[in-house]
């Protein structure tokens, strides 16, 4: 188990530089790519030897598993979205729906509990079980369309990819600096600063969002044509 937790560590930390690195990065160039494949392998370290721990010693399963879940989800749709499978991606599809499903009901579940037991459930308030609700349901949304019209294109797809890679990055933010806050030193132990890097990844998500889903602009995207740049979000 020991070394269990050792890999755990190891792919956490590198999942934070190499998302951090990824989300900074010109969109589309060769450093982004790279940087984002990591990425996605040390979530998928993370969250696959985070949950073998939550459930051996029971540390925080309601909170730990779904989180595993719902990011390993979030990485491995965001990657398909820009590399789609050459085939059987459309099982993979309604795979991940059916995955993303029940993350959201879970933790729907659990945040209602969490507010008729005055806030709590078994000693873990309710925000994270709503964020983990929330986000599944959007999620689960975007797939639902997926499925019945087809893969997303020009500024839909660019959307999709973001949001999805950027909020995997915010949970596991959310994990390292506040999460495990007692292993920063004291002079930036204070929550205000360790809550800087979590809100910069909201901010850049949220700024990326605006640029592609409301005014459809595509600039500064590697690879990108012109006229995938003047394809503009639907209302």
């Amino acid at each position: 188990m020991r070394m269990t937790y050792l890999v755990h560590i190891v792919a956490g930390t590198l999942t934070v530089v190499f998302g951090y690195l990824a989300l900074y990065a010109t969109k589309g160039a060769t450093l982004h790519r790279k940087r984002g494949r990591l990425f996605v392998y040390a979530m998928l370290a993370t969250a696959v030897f985070g949950a073998v721990i939550s459930a051996v010693r029971g540390v925080a399963p309601a909170i730990n598993i779904p989180a595993a879940f719902l990011t390993s989800y979030l990485v491995i749709t965001s990657l398909t979205t820009i590399r789609p499978l050459a085939a059987g991606s459309r099982w993979l599809d309604i795979g991940a729906l059916l995955v993303v499903l029940g993350v959201t009901l879970a933790s729907l579940t659990f945040a209602f509990e969490a507010f008729a037991n005055g806030g709590t459930r078994k000693g873990m308030p309710a925000f994270p079980f709503v964020m983990f609700g929330v986000a599944g349901l959007l999620a689960s949304v975007g797939d639902v369309r997926v499925i019945r019209s087809g893969a997303r294109t020009g500024a839909f797809r660019f959307a999709r990819h973001l949001w999805r890679m950027s909020f995997a990055l915010f949970i596991a933010a959310i994990s390292f600096f506040i999460g495990q806050s007692q292993v920063f030193p004291k002079p930036i132990r204070h929550p205000g600063i360790l809550a800087l890097p979590v809100l910069a990844v909201l901010v850049t998500m949220f700024y990326w969002l605006w640029r592609v889903r409301i005014r459809g602009n595509l600039r500064g995207i590697v690879g990108v044509t012109a006229s995938q740049e003047a394809v503009r979000a639907r209302p």
